[in-house]
């Protein structure tokens, strides 16, 4: 593949992990052969894969400060910028995670928007498919991706109101963004995007000089009609066109490509296998986790918390991840199903005496959740290697947004490509990690919100 002759559709930056999957997913369910990828991609890395049609980068911004955000994203966006990509994404989380001072959405379409030197910036954050609406800028969401909970209005989700780093304060996403940038945000909404004269819609709110538009989806059916829209304003400028958004985005354009004949719709995966035993590490303190931890737990998993407030006080000792491997491997070796997690809900004690060693450090309460993040997720990565390393387990789910990112890289997983859908959001994938004992074994990176109460068996006996 070359750089300035790519033929790449869409390239992507996910601000985590597990929505990162969420991406590839929908990419490869369109159609297009699709890799997530570790760091920005290299010349000898994309020679390996052939016929690529969109590329990821599985990032970590969500945990982030503006501050090195900054410092994080615009290498990762000029080094995108050179696969010479038709579209660039920059993709959240779709309950829209984020806050003036951590994962700040508002900081990553200022730095797009100049990189990309966009004179506007599509945003679209419904994902029907996932239980995610937006009608009149404001974000609905259900509770659980995957199950049949209750939808709630962002601001009044049983869990996004109370997320212990970003709680969703405000379901109208242009008064969200306003705390966060000073760009102009304008609303193509629910009664617009169905009508014959839409293009006209969205040519007027860019005259009248909105720096983003938001566009509304309630339904499946309004999704090719945006991805028209935004593919359209693509070529209509002949550079790549930089747009902000859950991965309603890639159901968009790659359901809108389908029309055009550019994708065909993929309907063949690889058949998967019952598992006598799978490996799960938590690092979410989401209530639908703590549901499915409790669940698992009863039904003949052996569940294992990570001792976190040990990890906080002594960073640099790995003496206790040493002790939780030996642990986990004599169920491994015996053939059990085992969950690792650093919290079993957003009650769990561990939350606060790890967050009261972290203040006693000096960390602010912007810094303890990317210490937090780091620290733990590389705890749950370094474990899983080696108990994957010394065991006959061959799958493995990473659950939770926050510390995926840092596990995956303690993991050393240089990339990953999904070989059959499971849960909405959360595919199966096969990992590329040649110097580590995840290469060829099959890992499921999920968020917190993702899946029923009875997910991780799910998983072993394949749906």
């Amino acid at each position: 593949m070359s750089l300035t002759n790519s033929s790449l559709l869409l390239a992507y930056y996910g601000d985590d992990f597990t929505g990162s999957t969420d991406a590839l997913e929908f990419m490869s369910r369109a159609g297009a052969r699709t890799v997530l990828f570790i760091e920005p991609p290299t010349l000898a890395q994309l020679a390996q894969y052939e016929d690529l049609q969109a590329i990821g980068v599985a990032g970590l911004s969500r945990s982030l400060s503006p501050q090195a955000m900054e410092q994080q994203l615009r290498p990762v966006f000029e080094a995108l910028q050179k696969l010479n990509s038709r579209h660039i994404h920059y993709k959240v989380c779709s309950t829209f995670d984020s806050s003036p001072t951590i994962g700040s959405i508002g900081k990553a379409l200022e730095i797009g928007a100049e990189v990309f030197e966009s004179e506007w910036v599509p945003i679209l954050v419904a994902a029907p498919s996932l239980g995610r609406y937006c009608t009149f800028g404001n974000l609905f969401a259900r509770m659980g991706i995957g199950s049949q909970g209750v939808i709630h209005r962002l601001d009044r989700h049983p869990s996004m109101r109370v997320h212990p780093v970003t709680p969703a304060t405000e379901s109208d996403l242009r008064l969200h963004l306003a705390q966060q940038t000073t760009r102009k945000t304008g609303l193509l909404d629910i009664l617009q995007i169905a009508q014959a004269n839409a293009v006209e819609k969205l040519a007027q709110l860019l005259q009248q000089g909105y720096d983003n538009v938001l566009f509304d989806a309630l339904y499946e059916q309004h999704l090719p009609i945006i991805g028209q829209l935004i593919d359209q304003c693509q070529k209509s400028k002949n550079q790549a066109l930089f747009s902000v958004g859950s991965s309603g985005i890639e159901m968009a354009l790659g359901s809108y490509w389908q029309t055009e004949g550019i994708l065909s719709k993929r309907t063949q995966w690889n058949k998967l296998e019952p598992q006598a035993a799978i490996l799960v590490i938590s690092g979410s303190c989401s209530p639908v986790s703590a549901q499915q931890i409790a669940w698992a737990e009863r039904h003949g998993f052996v569940s294992i918390g990570l001792d976190t407030t040990t990890i906080a006080a002594h960073p640099n000792d790995d003496s206790v991840l040493n002790t939780t491997i030996e642990q986990a491997l004599t169920y491994a070796q015996a053939g059990r199903s085992i969950i690792i997690h650093s919290s079993s809900s957003n009650l769990d004690p561990r939350i606060k005496e790890a967050n009261d060693i972290f203040i006693q450090q000096g960390f602010s309460p912007t810094q303890i959740q990317s210490r937090t993040g780091q620290l733990f997720g590389r705890a749950l990565g370094i474990i899983a290697k080696e108990i994957l390393a010394s065991s006959a387990i061959e799958r493995i789910v990473v659950a939770g947004g926050d510390t995926s990112s840092y596990a995956a890289r303690a993991m050393e997983i240089e990339a990953v490509e999904m070989i059959a859908p499971l849960t909405p959001g959360a595919p199966v994938c096969v990992a590329h990690a040649p110097h580590s004992a995840l290469h060829q074994k099959q890992i499921i990176f999920k968020g917190g919100q993702v899946g029923p109460e009875n997910y991780y068996e799910l998983v072993r006996g394949v749906g």
